[in-house]
Parts: C-alpha cells; sequence; structure tokens
C-alpha cells in the first residue's frame, strides 16, 4: 500500500512540475501564421536566445503561469523561436530584432506588425501589454494612420511614438520624428514638447535638428535642462559610433568619426578618444592607438590618473619605438603625481626597463617595493622585476 501512495504521489509531482515548465510550440512559422488566419487570430511570437537571462527569467516566471497561457491561446495562434535556429533567425532579420526577447503581434491576413514587445516584462505588465495588443485603437497600424493624416500634432505622434518605442530601439524610432520634425520651424523647435521629441527620436548627428541643438544650447536649457541636453549629445554619440566598434567595423566607424569630431567640443571629443582607443586594441591596430594617444592624451584625459596608466599599459605591451615609450613615460609621471601608486610606480619601472635605462627602472621598482611594504601588500611582481634588474 505504501508503494502505492509513492507512486500515486510521484506521479502527481511529476505532472505539477510538468504544467509549471515552458514548453516551446515548434510550429513552423508559416504553418502557424495560416492557422492564425483561419482561426482569426493575430499571431503571437516570441524570439528568443538559449543564453538569454531576460528570455529564461519570462520562460520560468511568465509563461509557466496557466492563466497567461491560457490568454494566449485562446486570443492569439502562438509561436516561440529560438534566433540561432533556422526559422528563428530569419525572422530575426525580417523583423529586424535587436534586444532580447522580442514580443511580435502579427497580422497573420498580410503579416502587419500589430504591435511589439522588447525585453523582460513581469507577468501583470505582459497581460497587460498583450491585451492592449488586441485594441485596434491601439496597434501600430491605426497609430501610424492616424499620425500621419496628421504629422504636425504632437498628441497624435507621440501616441504612435511611445507604442513604437516598446518594441523598437531608439534608431527605429527616427523616421516618425522627422516626419513630425519637418513640420516645424528652427524657431519651433525651441519648446518643452519638441525638445521631448529630438531627445526620443533624433539619431543623426547630421540632421537639421541635432545641429540647431548644438547651436543653440542656451535656448533649449530654458525648456530643459542642461543636465538633459549634455546626456542627448552624449548618447547621439554613443549609438553613432558604438555599434561599428562593437561589430569591428573599422571603415564606417572611421567615416562616422569624422562626422562626429567635425562638432568640435571637447566632450564629444572625450568620447570619440574613449572609442577610438577601445576600436584600436579589439582589432590591434596599434599605430592608430599610437597617433590617437600622442595627439590627445595630454589635452582630453590629462587629469585622469587611471586612464594616464592604462594607456601606459598598452604602450608597454604593445608599442616598440623609444620616443612613443619616452612619451608614455612622462603620462605615468605626471598619473603618480596626481596619485602616487604601487602600480603607476611598477608601471614606469617596466617602461624605463624597456627603453634599456636600467636606473631609473631601479629606482621605480624600489619606489613601488617601498610603497608595498607600507600597505603590506604581496610585492611578487616588483621582486621578480628587482631581481632581473639586479642581474643585468
Amino acid at each position: 500500500m505504501r508503494f502505492l501512495y509513492l507512486f500515486f504521489f510521484l506521479i502527481s509531482v511529476q505532472a505539477i512540475q510538468g504544467q509549471n515548465q515552458f514548453i516551446p510550440d515548434d510550429t513552423p512559422y508559416n504553418t502557424a501564421l495560416k492557422n492564425a488566419k483561419t482561426q482569426g487570430k493575430p499571431l503571437f511570437v516570441m524570439l528568443y536566445a538559449d543564453w538569454c537571462p531576460h528570455c529564461n527569467l519570462m520562460k520560468k516566471e511568465v509563461f509557466t503561469d496557466p492563466n497567461v497561457i491560457e490568454f494566449l491561446n485562446k486570443n492569439y495562434v502562438c509561436v516561440w523561436k529560438n534566433i540561432e535556429k533556422e526559422e528563428g533567425i530569419i525572422l530575426k532579420n525580417k523583423f529586424n530584432t535587436k534586444s532580447l526577447p522580442t514580443f511580435l503581434f502579427i497580422d497573420p491576413t498580410n503579416e502587419t506588425l500589430l504591435y511589439t514587445l522588447k525585453g523582460e516584462l513581469k507577468k501583470d505588465a505582459f497581460m497587460m501589454e498583450a491585451n492592449f495588443a488586441l485594441n485596434p485603437k491601439l496597434q501600430l497600424p491605426y497609430l501610424e494612420k492616424e499620425f500621419l493624416a496628421d504629422p504636425s500634432n504632437s498628441v497624435k505622434f507621440f501616441n504612435y511614438l511611445n507604442t513604437l518605442k516598446k518594441g523598437k530601439d531608439r534608431t527605429d524610432l527616427s523616421v516618425p520624428t522627422h516626419i513630425y520634425l519637418n513640420t516645424q520651424s528652427d524657431a519651433q523647435l525651441v519648446s518643452e514638447t519638441n525638445w521631448r521629441v529630438i531627445a526620443n527620436g533624433v539619431t543623426d548627428i547630421k540632421s537639421r535638428e541635432f545641429q540647431y541643438v548644438l547651436s543653440h544650447v542656451k535656448e533649449f536649457a530654458t525648456v530643459a535642462s542642461q543636465s538633459r541636453i549634455d546626456r542627448k549629445i552624449e548618447n547621439i554619440i554613443t549609438e553613432s559610433l558604438r555599434p561599428y566598434v562593437d561589430n569591428l567595423d573599422t571603415t564606417n566607424y572611421y567615416k562616422q568619426r569624422e562626422i562626429a569630431k567635425s562638432i568640435h567640443l571637447q566632450k564629444i571629443d572625450s568620447m570619440v578618444f574613449k572609442f577610438d582607443l577601445t576600436l584600436a586594441e579589439r582589432t590591434e591596430k596599434w599605430q592608430f592607438y599610437r597617433k590617437v594617444t600622442l595627439n590627445n592624451t595630454q589635452k582630453l584625459v590629462w587629469n585622469n590618473a587611471t586612464a594616464l596608466k592604462d594607456i601606459g599599459q598598452t604602450y608597454l605591451k604593445h608599442i616598440a619605438d623609444t620616443e612613443s615609450l619616452k612619451k608614455s613615460i612622462s603620462w605615468v609621471k605626471h598619473a603618480i603625481e596626481l596619485n602616487d601608486s604601487y602600480d603607476g610606480n611598477l608601471l614606469l619601472a617596466r617602461l624605463y626597463n624597456k627603453i634599456k635605462d636600467k636606473k631609473s627602472a631601479l629606482q621605480y621598482a624600489r619606489d613601488a617595493k617601498e610603497i608595498s611594504k607600507e600597505m603590506n601588500w604581496n610585492s611578487k611582481e616588483v621582486d621578480t622585476l628587482l631581481a632581473e634588474l639586479n642581474t643585468k
């Protein structure tokens, strides 16, 4: 009898666990599209990846809830596609998916995107949005039509934009943003409403609107704030350059870099400098790294001890000519003037050793050793260097 009780208990536990597990429906996309059309329902597609923590959390906390699954199955035909497999790859490219997870709500009659969401959502938020996606007057085609019928109407513009950005990146908001802004004169741009439009949707450095902001910062500061304007400038430069750095696309990076540099603001020059160094390191373009640092280190990071030491470390590893190394020594010397440190002195000792100046190398190695004693730190690295120098 005990055995039977145990048997039925285990069966019950397995059944409950099965109900609380995410089980993706791998129905072919075209079949799901046809089924949705036949049933008169929208198609719901989740795009995910196995390595995506936000996807996995939603699978665990949202799509194991019977109420959520019941709602989706009642109102949609559902499919779940891994973006690293055949159909998932196709759908990712077809719908220009850049974030995970992405949720697509599609009209099966013409594959029009009715609604889209991106990122991790809690259960209640997801359910609210999935309900909104069923309302024709909250869907993208209706909102777009309303906006295009009256493109100077900021209310209709924001209704469309705010729904669009739930599932799209900022660069995808550019087209409707410029349609609206083309109805505004230069003088009209300086308003709280139009600043919100620019802040949310302008991504082109060369655009009329962004250039107008740059030339009228004080005026915009009266309707926004200086910090918001600074943040917008930083965002637009980052959005313009980071994708090329991430993709190691040096050709397009250099083109976009020149556009950014043409603005002639120190804040922008400093940002470009950091992107230059990152790209040079990732692509191992050490001559470009050398050129950029020789031209800009003292101008842009002279009071940043950490940055000066980081550049010095890169010179130690990858730059060979003596004159350039001497320049890096001057930068690291200034870094320890700003903040005398063990790692700064050890770096100077190694740089001097690289240019075969044993006397100076010994001096800074001993200084590093003294700091390690005072701080009771492990001195293995400097001891190794001192031993090497003393045998020369």
